[in-house]
C-alpha cells in the first residue's frame, strides 16, 4: 500500500494581504461637532484605525492621554452660563473624549503637548472610552515651532504682552511661590527666556510677589538678554507678599513714557488692578494700559459669591470689572484719551458676567475678534479657554494689528514647572499663556466697526459678504444668531456654501428666505421675529459682529 501524498495549497501573498487589510476597521469622523465615542461600541476588543485626525486634549497624566476629535473647550468660554448651548458643550465634551494608554515615551525636549494632531491612529478598543495605542503619526504644536518666535501679529509698532507669572517671588521663600532660592532661579530662568523671546515693548505682569523688587529683577534680566533695550518699571513703592500678589508694568523707556499717575482700582483684592496711560515717544500717540488680576474661583464663596455656575466669587469679579470700567472713564476724561487696552488674568471665561460688563459697554473681546471661538490661554481638567484677556474700546480696536495667546504654557504638562523639574526652557514658565497684542497707534482713524443695520421693511433680510476663500478651502466659515441678551437663536453653525457661491468670492448676498443661493443652514432660522439681534460671522480667524434691528 503506498504512502498517501500530502497536499499543499499555496495562497498567493497578494490574496493574504488583501484578507488582512480587509479585516482592518477604519473609523471616519464626518462631523467632529456631533461624533461621540459610542460609535466605537461595535469594535470593543478589536483593532481600529482612525482615518480622521484626533487631538490631544489633556496630557496631565504620565501614563495616558485624553484625545478627542477637536480640542475641548470649557463650556463657559463658548456659551452663556445656563444656556442650552452651554449644556450641549458639556455633554459633547464628555461624549467625544477617549483615554489613550500605552503610548511610547518621549524626551523632555519633545513632550506630549495638548493640541497636537494625531493622524493614522491605530488602537485596540478596550471600551468606548479606553484605547490602547498601537501606532500613529503626530504633527503640529511642538516646542520647536514655538521656539522660532511669536505668531504673526501684523505690521505693529508696539508689542504689548500680559502674563500671569504664577507667584514670581524674589526672596523670603514661602507659600505660594518658590520654596527655595534654587527654585526661584529655575523660575527666573524660565520666565526670563519667555519674556525675552516675546521681546515686547510693554509688559503687564500679574502674580508678582514683593512688588517692585520682582519687577526690577525682571526688567534687569530683559536688559541683559536684549541688546539696545532700556526696560524699567512703573514704580508704585508698595510691597506685597503671600497671597496678596501684585500687578505691575515693565516697559522700554526708549519706546514709551508713562503719562500721569499710576491708578489703582480698589474693588476686590488690593494691588491687583493697575492702570497707566502711556505715550509712544516716536509718534506722541497715547493709550491707556490696564493690567488686572481678578479674584480667583477658589472655594469659600458665600451668598452672591457662592458658585452659581461661574465659580466662586463671581460677584466680586463682576464688581472688579465695573470698577475697572469706572476707573477707565475717569482716566480717559482726565487724560483726554479714549483708547484703552484691558489685559490680565480676569479669572473669568469669555461668556461669564465680568466679561459681559465690558462687552455691554460695547468694548471688543480681541480673542473673539481675531480668533473666533478657537482662542485659549489656559487649560483646566483637559478643557481649554481663556481667563487671560485682551479687551479694547472701539477706537483702539482700529489700531490693533493682531492678537494671540502664545501657547508656551497651557499646552504643557505641569511636571515641567520650576518646582517639579530641572527643566530650564521657557516652557511651563507659568500655568497661563502670555497674551500678545500688536498696536499701530493712529488717533486719526475713525470708522464704524460694529454697524447697526436697520431693516425697516423685511424681517428676513441681512446683507453679508460671501467669505469662502478659494485659496484656503479648509478654512471654514461659521455664523451664529443671538438675542440682544446673548441667548442663542442659532448656535455656532458651519456655513456650507453651494458650488455657485464658491466660485464667486466676495460677492454680496442677501440673507432672505427666497434667495436660492442662501445656505440652508441659515434659511432654517428665517424669518426672524421683530427684535434686536446680534449676528456673528466667523471667518479667517476674525469675527464680524452685526447688530440687526428687525421691525
Amino acid at each position: 500500500m503506498g504512502i498517501p501524498m500530502k497536499r499543499y495549497f499555496f495562497i498567493p501573498l497578494t490574496v493574504l494581504l488583501s484578507v488582512v487589510l480587509s479585516a482592518q476597521v477604519h473609523i471616519t469622523i464626518d462631523d467632529p461637532a456631533t461624533w461621540t465615542a459610542q460609535a466605537l461600541a461595535p469594535y470593543v476588543g478589536q483593532e481600529v484605525i482612525f482615518d480622521s485626525p484626533l487631538t490631544i486634549s489633556s496630557n496631565s497624566s504620565s501614563s495616558s492621554l485624553v484625545i478627542s476629535p477637536t480640542r475641548l473647550f470649557t463650556a463657559n468660554n463658548q456659551a452663556l452660563p445656563g444656556s442650552v448651548e452651554n449644556s450641549n458643550v458639556v455633554i459633547h465634551n464628555s461624549a467625544c473624549s477617549m483615554t489613550l494608554y500605552d503610548m511610547p515615551s518621549r524626551s523632555n525636549d519633545a513632550p506630549y503637548r495638548c493640541g497636537e494632531k494625531i493622524y493614522d491612529l491605530r488602537v485596540k478598543v478596550n471600551s468606548t472610552k479606553s484605547l490602547s495605542w498601537r501606532d500613529w503619526r503626530c504633527v503640529g504644536n511642538t516646542r520647536a515651532e514655538l521656539e522660532q518666535g511669536i505668531p504673526d501679529l501684523g505690521d505693529y509698532r508696539l508689542l504689548i504682552c500680559a502674563m500671569n507669572l504664577e507667584y514670581y517671588l524674589v526672596a523670603n521663600a514661602g507659600y505660594p511661590g518658590p520654596s527655595s532660592y534654587s527654585q526661584h532661579q529655575y523660575q527666573r530662568t524660565k520666565v526670563g527666556k519667555a519674556l525675552a523671546l516675546i521681546n515686547a515693548d510693554a509688559y503687564g505682569l500679574v502674580e508678582v510677589e514683593l512688588g517692585s523688587e520682582a519687577l526690577k529683577e525682571i526688567a534687569d534680566d530683559l536688559n541683559n538678554k536684549i541688546p539696545g533695550r532700556s526696560f524699567t518699571q512703573v514704580m508704585d513703592y508698595t510691597k506685597a507678599t503671600g497671597t496678596n500678589t501684585k500687578s505691575g508694568f515693565v516697559y522700554d523707556a526708549n519706546k514709551l513714557r508713562p503719562v500721569g499717575a499710576l491708578q489703582r482700582v480698589t474693588e476686590g483684592p488690593a494691588n491687583r488692578k493697575m492702570m497707566q496711560c502711556f505715550e509712544e515717544i516716536a509718534t506722541g500717540e497715547r493709550f491707556i494700559f490696564s493690567i488686572n488680576h481678578f479674584k480667583a474661583k477658589t472655594s469659600g464663596g458665600v451668598g452672591p459669591d457662592a458658585d452659581h455656575g461661574q465659580g466662586n466669587y463671581n460677584a466680586t469679579r463682576t464688581a472688579e470689572a465695573r470698577g475697572v470700567y469706572t476707573m477707565y472713564e475717569a482716566v480717559s476724561y482726565a487724560m483726554n484719551e479714549p483708547d484703552i487696552l484691558i489685559m490680565g488674568d480676569l479669572n473669568a471665561y469669555a461668556k461669564e458676567d465680568p466679561i459681559m460688563v465690558f462687552l455691554n459697554h460695547e468694548m471688543i473681546d480681541l480673542h473673539r475678534a481675531f480668533h473666533a471661538d478657537s482662542s485659549y490661554s489656559y487649560q483646566f481638567s483637559g478643557l481649554a479657554g481663556y481667563l487671560d484677556h485682551a479687551i479694547s474700546n472701539k477706537t483702539l480696536y482700529l489700531q490693533v494689528t493682531g492678537m494671540c495667546g502664545f501657547h508656551i504654557n497651557s499646552d504643557e504638562n505641569d511636571r515641567y514647572t520650576y518646582d517639579k523639574s530641572s527643566d530650564n526652557t521657557m516652557f511651563r514658565s507659568s500655568d497661563h499663556d502670555p497674551v500678545l497684542v500688536g498696536l499701530k497707534l493712529d488717533s486719526t482713524l475713525s470708522r464704524e466697526i460694529n454697524p447697526y443695520i436697520y431693516n425697516a421693511n423685511y424681517s428676513d433680510s441681512l446683507v453679508f459678504q460671501n467669505m469662502y476663500d478659494l485659496n484656503n478651502p479648509d478654512k471654514k466659515s461659521y455664523f451664529a444668531i443671538y438675542t440682544i441678551d446673548g441667548l442663542p437663536i442659532c448656535p455656532v453653525t458651519e456655513i456650507k456654501y453651494t458650488d455657485e457661491m464658491m466660485q464667486q468670492k466676495d460677492k454680496t448676498y442677501t440673507i432672505a428666505a427666497d434667495n436660492p443661493n442662501l445656505p440652508k443652514e441659515i434659511k432654517q432660522y428665517l424669518p426672524l421675529p421683530p427684535g434686536l439681534y446680534i449676528i456673528h460671522i466667523y471667518f479667517r480667524n476674525t469675527v464680524m459682529r452685526y447688530k440687526v434691528m428687525v421691525r
